[in-house]
């Protein structure tokens, strides 16, 4: 009882003090090897583990329903190695890509159709591919993601923005040493009541180097 209160509060906590663009929630590490003018970083993130939901459909209807099951998952719709149920702490950014759906565990290549709504939680570094709970919901899955070099372009406001925001970022590439390999795609960081001034969202896209 006492750790669920203390796991709720301190999400409550996180998400209170995100109205105002402070963030507590642990994020990825990743290295920055490469700026395009002022806006634009090219960063290379190590392997890690995420939980994925996959659904049919577009627009809020779809990512609200997908957030659900993620954060149902986290907060202990699981299975444990101990055969319990284990909660697990937020993270950001949240991934969401609108995709079709994929025969591959791994999201590295996503097809520019827009039928399937695809959106990652990326779990604590501490927890391990063995020892990541389990979902208990069969929509839910634990994928590991493979090194990747993304570029990303920052934006605050509204997501409702990321569309134009994401064709900013493909232009920016033009002309650089680094090309797109794939659809781009949202991340957020913030809440959705977060002030949008204070709001921190990226454009993304994968991309390869040439020489």
């Amino acid at each position: 009882m006492w750790s669920n209160i203390a796991y709720y509060a301190t999400l409550g906590f996180e998400s209170l003090v995100g109205i105002f663009g402070i963030r507590l929630y642990e994020e990825p590490r990743y290295d920055i090897v490469a700026r395009i003018g002022d806006s634009v970083e090219i960063r290379r993130y190590a392997p890690r583990l995420a939980a994925e939901v996959e659904l049919p459909g577009v627009g809020q209807a779809s990512r609200d329903q997908a957030f659900r099951l993620l954060f149902a998952y986290i907060s202990g719709a699981n299975q444990a190695q101990n055969g319990g149920s284990a909660k697990i702490g937020m993270t950001v950014p949240v991934e969401v890509r609108n995709s079709e759906k994929l025969a591959m565990t791994a999201p590295v290549l996503v097809s520019e159709t827009n039928d399937m709504v695809r959106m990652v939680f990326y779990l604590p570094a501490n927890i391990s591919a063995d020892a990541a709970p389990q979902p208990t919901d069969g929509r839910t899955r634990i994928v590991t993601v493979p090194s990747e070099t993304i570029a990303t372009l920052r934006f605050s406001g509204s997501a409702d923005d990321s569309g134009a925001r994401q064709k900013e970022l493909i232009d920016s590439l033009k002309g650089s040493r680094w090309n797109p390999t794939g659809a781009p795609y949202m991340l957020g960081y913030d809440p959705p009541f977060a002030l949008p001034f204070l709001r921190r969202n990226e454009a993304a896209v994968l991309v390869v180097e040439t020489r």
